[in-house]
């Protein structure tokens, strides 16, 4: 999946926040007529039953002229709320108030962090991401940072995977377990799930790429799913278009969900998991996994994981390739599509 072709620079990037205030236009209606611009915005809902959301208009906008480099990434938020979007440029992470409004951005030697997961170690917060193409001399590597964007710790291909080719590690997802180790799925090599322990040593690894049951074909997504007795790992197998649960042995357990439209990314809140899926929607299962919801569900099949669609061609209360995806504690869920110039949407809840 290719990097942005018009990629701005962090220092151009930063001098544009710094002489202008954030646009009032999103990225997608950034062509509005000026006799539109004071037309109040229009309703946009979404969803069904008490998963019905309005789209927020304007979320994330960013400063006139700048454009977000590419949301081939993940999203995810800190203890204070704030919400953090990865991009495919030299922006690096975006670090927005709930409200939308950009703070600042980190991680700008990290370009193109595929996914990240927030957690909190002794009181200390972390994000464990995986990264595509980071500096010249290291590239396609798990980085554990704080919340500043500084590392702490980096694992690359492990020699005792057996890899024959650098091209052959190519993570794409990173989740750590309750004991401190660290699962971490080879998606777009060879579908393999890796463990290795707190300080980053390898210790196994299970399962690889097919379609019976127990094999992956692109293990594009990690979630440790705690909604039962027990955590268990759950792995978005994107091209077989399914969600499996391992236990934290990784030994397989079951195929919870099937027949989805390429799952990339799962958000927990309470009993729900909330699925980005590149086909054009949002899936909410219950904790049986059955479907309860779907937002943004985009008809127009030509749109379905069309990286190179220019975002103001979306219906803004639909989704073109939904690949981030994260639910926040008021049940707000943010989605950032695959896209070449990028596109990011925060759905709010509408109250009972």
């Amino acid at each position: 999946m290719k990097q942005d072709r018009n990629q701005t620079s962090r220092r151009a990037f930063l001098a544009a926040i710094g002489a202008t205030t954030i646009a009032t236009a999103s990225p997608a209606n950034s062509q509005a007529k000026a006799s539109d611009m004071h037309a109040p915005p229009q309703l946009l809902v979404t969803g069904n039953g008490e998963w019905t959301y309005e789209v927020v208009s304007d979320w994330g906008a960013l400063p006139a002229g700048i454009s977000f480099g590419g949301t081939h990434g993940a999203i995810a938020h800190d203890n204070a709320g704030n919400i953090y979007v990865s991009t495919q440029s030299a922006t690096g992470i975006l670090v927005y108030s709930p409200e939308g409004r950009l703070l600042k951005t980190i991680a700008g030697a990290y370009p193109e962090v595929h996914s990240m997961v927030h957690a909190e170690e002794n009181g200390t917060e972390f994000f464990y991401t995986t990264v595509q193409k980071g500096t010249p001399e290291e590239n396609w590597l798990f980085v554990k940072m704080k919340l500043d964007g500084t590392p702490v710790l980096k694992i690359t291909a492990p020699r005792e995977a057996g890899f024959k080719a650098p091209n052959e590690w190519r993570l794409t997802a990173a989740v750590p377990a309750p004991d401190g180790s660290i699962f971490i799925a080879n998606g777009y090599g060879d579908s393999r799930i890796f463990r290795f322990d707190r300080k980053g040593n390898f210790l196994r690894s299970y399962s690889g790429k097919g379609s019976d049951p127990g094999l992956l074909n692109c293990s594009h997504g990690l979630t440790l799913d705690t909604r039962y007795d027990q955590p268990l790992l759950l792995v978005c197998d994107r091209e077989n278009r399914r969600l499996c649960h391992f236990d934290l042995e990784g030994k397989y357990v079951d195929t919870i969900t099937q027949h989805l439209r390429r799952p990339c990314q799962v958000s927990l809140h309470g009993d729900y998991a909330i699925v980005s899926e590149l086909e054009g929607r949002v899936t909410v299962l219950d904790r049986d996994n059955v479907p309860v919801a779907f937002l943004g569900d985009n008809p127009d099949k030509t749109q379905w994981a069309n990286y190179d669609l220019a975002p103001k061609t979306i219906a803004r209360a639909t989704f073109s390739a939904a690949h981030g995806c994260f639910i926040d504690h008021n049940a707000n869920i943010y989605i950032s599509d695959w896209n070449h110039t990028g596109r990011v949407t925060k759905c709010k809840r509408r109250a009972a």
